[in-house]
């Protein structure tokens, strides 16, 4: 619980707290992060000093976007 409140007041959230924040395993969204991931993560990191950040809104917005299908069906 603490790690959700933590998370939800922040713009940017480093790797640990977009997981907790998505329900992921940390290691799911750095698996996808590499150059050559073999499935990419579907969010753009935002890197500032060394730091891998992604922001909430963007998250947000992919949380929206699932389910969702362009296929009428």
């Amino acid at each position: 619980m603490r790690q959700e409140i933590k998370a939800t007041s922040k713009r940017l959230l480093p790797i640990p707290e977009a997981a907790a924040y998505l329900g992921i395993s940390p290691k799911t969204i750095r698996n996808g992060l590499g150059p050559r991931a073999a499935k990419p993560f579907p969010v753009k990191a935002v890197r500032l000093g060394g730091r891998v950040l992604f922001r909430r809104e963007d998250l947000d917005q992919y949380v929206d976007r699932l389910g969702v299908r362009d296929d009428n069906g």
